[in-house]
């Protein structure tokens, strides 16, 4: 089996598992108790906080557990709204995010808030120009992506945050669930940054557990009432468990972090310059340091991505539809449709997303195959 739908969700490491197991069973106190039990669930609870925090460079009183990147893109996009509401009402954002920022928009739209949906070039990527222009007196958020989910385009946050500089009461946000692990953190956890998302299930961690950063001083509204829990802004008994297993996922992720993206970016080269060659093939992710090292989405021209997957899996080489969030759907991908890509050339899209696991023995097999598929489908089409 080879698997290329990283981007979609990873597996779960052996090592991750041992230690969600091991917690499950031996700290099982609940951290809110009094009790021995409870002490030393809180105690691993923060000393998963702290090391996560240190590995991304900030404090451990800016570190929330949330369920994932949709809660955190949720948490930040409405819980920003509510709290400053009374400052203004208009956000800005890209017209390429994921589903968990764009509906979240919509909602607040019908609120009542004004959301300015920034432009994208023929590389998926928006214009800094375009943020600063877009800015009026009453802008409260604005929200990026790292990096694109569907062709792995960079955002130009350095030249963002710079911007962003001037106007210090506007909170800024970064949806970093693809971009962990990828060689980009100074540009993730630039010195603007207020807020930054991430989903443990994309690093090999269990699902259902993520990563928020809020910079001190930040404040944003709660979501989630109850028991107070998480500094009274995320109520709720913590899945400790799952953030221990993720504290340990994220460690063995920025551990050789450089190599590990080199190789990537070695296997993404290879199937770039072997599928470029084909005359049917469109390509919509390039090399190059403004896209991640382990997306690469493409089209076979007159062949639908759905058939591309399945014919692929018949092969037990498993990769998706550009936004595994929507491919069941059948919809268009969005941020080909930002980037005006024709419908019939959209909907023929895949997307191949490796990760540390991965070899370039894999990429090999995956052309044997591709090529045996190209020659089918030009029968079928011919």
């Amino acid at each position: 089996m080879i698997y290329f739908d990283n981007s979609a969700t990873t597996k779960v490491s052996a090592a991750v598992l041992a230690t969600y197991d091991q917690v499950s069973q031996q700290i099982w106190g609940n951290p809110s108790s009094l009790h021995a039990l409870g002490e030393k669930a809180f105690g691993l609870l923060e000393q998963s906080r702290q090391q996560i925090a240190n590995l991304l460079g900030v404090a451990a009183d800016e570190i929330f557990f949330t369920s994932g990147g949709t809660e955190g893109d949720n948490w930040v996009v409405k819980g920003t709204a509510i709290e400053k509401h009374i400052y203004g009402k208009h956000i800005i954002t890209s017209s390429i995010e994921h589903p968990a920022v764009l509906n979240s928009m919509a909602q607040l739209e019908k609120l009542g808030f004004e959301v300015t949906y920034l432009p994208v070039d023929k590389a998926g990527q928006v214009d800094p120009a375009d943020v600063a222009a877009a800015i009026r007196p009453d802008t409260i958020l604005v929200s990026i992506m790292a990096v694109n989910n569907e062709i792995g385009s960079i955002q130009p946050h350095l030249e963002i945050a710079k911007i962003l500089q001037a106007y210090p009461k506007i909170h800024y946000h970064i949806d970093a669930v693809q971009g962990i692990g990828k060689g980009i953190q100074q540009l993730i956890m630039n010195e603007r940054v207020d807020f930054v998302t991430f989903s443990g299930h994309k690093f090999h961690a269990p699902r259902g557990i993520g990563i928020m950063y809020k910079r001190r001083g930040r404040k944003i509204a709660s979501l989630m009432s109850g028991g107070g829990q998480e500094k009274d802004l995320r109520s709720g008994t913590e899945n400790l468990p799952a953030i221990a297993a993720m504290a340990k996922a994220l460690r063995l992720l920025l551990n050789n972090e450089a190599a590990k993206v080199k190789q990537q970016a070695a296997i993404k080269q290879y199937l770039y310059e072997h599928l470029i060659k084909y005359s049917k093939v469109t390509m919509f992710t390039q090399l190059g340091p403004n896209f991640a090292p382990h997306i690469l989405c493409f089209t076979i021209d007159g062949v639908r991505g759905e058939t591309i997957v399945h014919a692929f899996e018949e092969h037990q080489i498993y990769i998706s539809t550009t936004s595994a969030c929507s491919s069941k759907k059948h919809v268009i991908s969005g941020t080909l449709n930002a980037m005006k890509i024709p419908e019939k050339v959209a909907t023929s899209a895949v997307r191949v997303s490796l990760d540390e696991n991965n070899t370039l023995e894999q990429a090999k097999q995956f052309m044997e195959v591709f090529d045996q598929l190209y020659q089918r489908f030009a029968k079928i089409n011919s």
